[in-house]
């Protein structure tokens, strides 16, 4: 996550951080040659009636699976920096509170500042480069990248490719300081109320390589994504879980007792529709997708996704009136996607819409709006067949169009 967490969700943090720096096992409290050891689930028992207090030589060796969860992946963990221009107003406001000078070099203007920080794993090694998964929103309006690898060695860092739809981004380094690589698990063997750990870097760099653990709240929930303007865009099926997810955590992974990566942390729900507080309630894109997104990154740049080839708006933005005198529709007929164009290639053309046509279903599945039809196309690959149900004219008609890629007007 960076800093303002939230391009995707309600309340966002989809800038999102993890916990604070919770090592799980082993703790030398003090490491000395005359010092005994307790093991396991031993509990040590002291007299201190005399009043007098002393520490302990005693020496807690205690071992977990999150303790080899962690260790196993928290060298491929890193803190993802994104720096910007700094604008002409903050050198205005530098040079009347004494921080800058009217008589500013050009190459001060171009000084690059830390606009946000998030985080990212290490996932490949490929020769000399190194391949690191995080938000979109953590690298989004980046002029450079640098990521900080949990040694403190600071890399510089360019974007591979990058979804918004997902909010996914591949980024690369000199992979000659790379040590540790992570490993993907499969985010469908998951179970509701496995144990889970997550790692990242809460609140910035400067509390890199935090662990938090928790479980998984729930395998697949649907959330609301918005874009920038706090539209709706979409849902997102998302992984849930209770483990604490805060603001520079965006990107890091969540990790099973395995120590694999199930999910990329991506947001976190912190009030209600209400304003409500809300705890506990975070969110992973689960690694199924996130497999099958960077491979086309890396391949691509970008993700190609299938199109009807339109531009829609929601039947709830157009009057009754005119959604009985222009689009004829009946009254029974209050859900769906107004078709506004039609371009020279839409798929939608063969299955007979028109501009005006207002949109239904498609395979039979009932739909609302904007987003609720992308979800439903977003299901299908470029070049399946879908039914789509629309009504012209007031009749209500059925058709097969075949997919195409995304185009610029979807």
């Amino acid at each position: 996550m960076s800093n303002d967490f939230g391009k995707i969700v309600a309340t966002a943090l989809i800038a999102g951080a993890l916990g604070g720096g919770i090592v799980y096992g082993g703790t030398s409290y003090l490491n000395r040659d005359n010092s005994s050891t307790v093991k396991n689930s031993e509990v040590l028992s002291q007299d201190n009636s005399g009043g007098t207090a002393k520490v302990s030589n005693m020496k807690v060796n205690l071992s977990s699976q999150s303790e080899d969860a962690f260790n196993a992946t928290k060298n491929a963990v890193v803190s993802v920096i994104n720096l910007q221009k700094q604008s002409d107003d903050e050198d205005t406001l530098g040079s009347l509170f004494g921080g800058g000078s009217s008589s500013s070099s050009s190459s001060d203007k171009d000084k690059l500042e830390t606009s946000s920080e998030g985080s990212g794993v290490i996932y490949k090694k490929s020769g000399n480069t190194a391949y690191i998964v995080t938000n979109n929103h953590v690298v989004e309006g980046s002029n450079a990248l640098e990521i900080i690898l949990s040694d403190g060695k600071k890399l510089s860092a360019q974007i591979v490719g990058k979804d918004s739809v997902t909010d996914l981004a591949v980024i690369k380094v000199d992979a000659s300081k790379i040590k540790q690589v992570a490993s993907f698990g499969n985010s469908d063997n998951i179970k509701v109320a496995e144990p889970v750990l997550a790692i990242g870097s809460p609140m910035g760099s400067e509390y890199a390589t935090s662990v938090t653990q928790g479980i998984i709240s729930a395998k697949k929930r649907e959330v609301a994504q918005t874009n920038d303007n706090g539209q709706q865009i979409g849902n997102a099926t998302v992984i849930q879980t209770d483990t604490a997810i805060n603001p520079g955590n965006s990107g890091g992974p969540l990790i099973n007792l395995a120590g694999q990566v199930i999910g990329i942390n991506s947001m976190k729900l912190s009030a209600d529709s209400s304003g409500n507080s809300v705890e506990g309630m975070g969110f992973s894109i689960p690694s199924n997708e996130v497999v099958t997104i960077i491979n086309q990154l890396i391949k691509n740049g970008k993700v190609s996704r299938p199109a009807l080839g339109i531009s829609y708006t929601d039947l709830s933005n157009i009057s009754e009136d005119q959604q009985r005198s222009v689009l004829k529709l009946p009254a029974s007929v209050t859900k769906g996607v107004v078709v506004l164009k039609v371009n020279s290639d839409a798929a939608v053309k063969a299955a007979g819409i028109k501009k005006y046509d207002v949109i239904t279903e498609i395979d039979g599945k009932k739909m609302s709006d904007q987003s609720t039809l992308r979800d439903l196309l977003y299901k299908h690959k470029v070049g399946d067949t879908i039914s789509i149900t629309y009504y012209h004219n007031g009749k209500e008609k059925t058709g097969d169009a075949k997919l195409t890629k995304t185009t610029a007007t979807e």
